[in-house]
């Protein structure tokens, strides 16, 4: 991937070891526990989806919770924290460096195609951290991957995920890593995306109005291939304007929508697979709609929920 010449954001937080005020360090990956009653088998199995891309769990899996606790999920009815001074602007490090060319890129490309539909595009923050950190939606921790909180508009990302994108789902190898990488980061501007748009708060309302785990599952299936495929429309114009897409690039991506597919992740964590406790879509789903906005390059062609086939 030629990211080198891609404009650097200000928009990123270094919060990496602790530095932000918030406290980091840690370094063990605990699985995400909540109260809302979720059984054991649940819980490994979402602490694994956890490390696949989607944004904070608490938020869509949310309805799912109030089927079993009879309350909302705690994390989303505590007050907004004031923010404390941190490092932002675009890191010196070269992991921190790409962070911020593919976040500069992604706003880039938003901008303009929102000013061609006659909107405003209002890019999100991107905070780095180690281990865990607080923020807008609580408690944020390596365990659950990189995540988008829509109550703070940021993108939570510990870069240690990156790795084990490579060790742990073997998802790439090689410098055909970087366009993965910046996968999951268009995956959570996506998130962005629909945020602005309107359509993650009409998804939670469905989710907690269906009364119904299966049913809830189904709306966050739709959503998190939505973002797949609004990667692919970041890509498509990027590579479009900036030819950043190199040979194995896409193939590369398409490997790791396979690897966090929820058939193969249950298949690992417990052996059997459950399409109606699916949260992210199979690994089939997250590269067909990949592939439909890499090759569309439109929002259009992303609606999911209108979709009879995902």
């Amino acid at each position: 991937m030629r990211w080198e010449d891609f404009r650097r954001s200000d928009n990123v937080e270094d919060d990496r070891d602790g530095g932000g005020g918030y406290g980091g360090g840690g370094g063990g990956f605990g699985l995400p526990m909540g109260g809302g009653g979720l059984g054991i088998g649940t819980v490994i199995v979402l602490g694994l989806i956890g490390w696949a891309l989607g944004i904070d769990p608490s938020f869509l899996i949310g309805g799912a919770e109030v089927l079993t606790s009879g309350r909302d999920n705690a994390r989303y009815e505590q007050p907004y924290r004031q923010e404390t001074q941190r490092k932002t602007g675009a890191p010196t490090d070269q992991t921190g460096q790409f962070v911020a060319a593919v976040l500069g890129n992604t706003e880039d490309v938003w901008t303009k195609i929102f000013q061609d539909s006659g909107q405003t595009y209002r890019a999100p923050r991107l905070r780095l951290f180690t281990g865990t950190v607080e923020g807008g939606c609580g408690m944020a921790q390596s365990a659950m991957g990189p995540f988008y909180c829509p109550r703070d508009r940021r993108i939570y990302l510990d870069t240690s995920f990156f790795r084990d994108m490579q060790v742990r789902f073997k998802g790439c190898s090689g410098k055909a890593c970087e366009f993965a990488e910046a996968y999951v980061i268009a995956h959570e501007v996506g998130h962005h995306v629909q945020n602005l748009l309107g359509i993650l708060p009409k998804a939670q309302q469905a989710q907690q109005a269906s009364g119904d785990r299966v049913a809830a599952n189904r709306i966050q299936v739709r959503v998190e291939l939505q973002a797949d495929c609004l990667g692919g429309v970041w890509a498509y114009h990027s590579n479009q304007r900036w030819k950043s897409l190199e040979p194995g690039d896409v193939e590369a991506a398409l490997q790791t929508a396979s690897a966090i597919g929820d058939d193969r992740l249950q298949k690992q964590a417990r052996g059997t697979v459950v399409p109606d406790s699916f949260t992210h879509g199979s690994s089939a789903q997250r590269q067909r709609w990949f592939s439909i906005g890499l090759k569309e390059g439109k929002i259009s062609a992303c609606n999911t929920f209108n979709a009879a086939t995902l």
